[in-house]
């Protein structure tokens, strides 16, 4: 399982804005901050219904996902048009590699439509994080990777009940063959592990991803702007030299984003498939 490599990112950043800095009299460089996540209000500013860029971005991206599913599926043919057929190749990735492979066929196709939707979903927000004029992951605030969690909470929460309505919390609270003083010190362990953590993490994961890799590329690609343009402005020529490696780690972390993206996209529905796994075996 693929995770942002964070001590390594930590390094790079301190050690980029430590040669950025020093390379200039009096700094000048500013470098990216938690700010970008917040960017300004664009409609609707003082209600509940204030949009800022990347509110916009996911409304964007959810129309496109809606259009093209639709182009793709609404005239449906026996032999398949290239529309059709690339629809349904992706679609294969999780019905195939995800949810008939961890639940089976009867419940693989139960689900599936909750597993597409989220995977999907999580893909198409990731990638703006690379597009020029977007420039941010719908993804990367922590609104959105939350409510996933508890849509994956929620479906987990409602497999196993509908299951084992009977034994469902009772097996996972308290798990059979261990003896009843232990049950002091394993049931509040489960708990917290299995209905507190288990989503907190969920959205971590993703949103963490996400955050590292904007911060990463804004670094890389302001770093290469000031170089080439301001440093260079003030007499250090030989700036321009760090402006190309500069860009070349930017270049080489777009292409890791993209990596990353997809990824993300997969492990969070894995995840999410592997938990309504649990809820459904049949220990409970």
């Amino acid at each position: 399982m693929l995770e942002a490599p964070n001590q390594e990112i930590a390094l790079l950043v301190n050690a980029v804005t430590s040669l950025v800095v020093t390379s200039t009299e009096g700094g000048g460089f500013t470098g990216p901050s938690i700010n970008e996540f917040f960017p300004p209000v664009i409609f609707f500013a003082g209600t509940l219904f204030e949009m800022n860029r990347i509110v916009l971005i996911r409304f964007l991206l959810a129309a496109v996902i809606i259009v093209l599913f639709w182009l793709g599926t609404r005239n449906l043919r026996l032999i398949p048009t290239k529309a059709q057929s690339l629809v349904e190749m992706s679609l294969d990735v999780v019905r195939v590699n995800i949810a008939e492979d961890l639940l089976g066929k009867k419940d693989g196709k139960r689900f599936l439509p909750l597993l597409t939707a989220i995977f999907f979903t999580v893909l198409a927000f990731n990638l703006p994080g690379i597009i020029p004029g977007l420039n941010i992951a719908a993804s990367s605030t922590f609104g959105f990777p939350l409510v996933l969690a508890v849509i994956a909470y929620v479906a987990f929460i409602y497999a196993g009940l509908k299951k084992h309505p009977g034994t469902f919390l009772r097996s996972s609270l308290f798990p059979p063959g261990v003896p009843w003083p232990i049950y002091f010190i394993v049931t509040p362990i489960e708990f917290l592990s299995i209905f507190i953590l288990r989503p907190i993490t969920l959205a971590l994961r993703l949103l963490m991803n996400m955050v590292a890799g904007h911060l990463l590329l804004v670094l890389c690609f302001s770093a290469t702007d000031f170089f080439f343009f301001s440093a260079s402005l003030e007499g250090s020529e030989w700036a321009r030299f760090f402006g190309i490696g500069t860009f070349a780690f930017g270049f080489v972390f777009t292409a890791f984003e993209i990596v990353v993206s997809v990824l993300q996209a997969y492990i969070f529905t894995l995840l999410t498939t592997v938990y309504i796994q649990l809820a459904l075996a049949e220990e409970h």
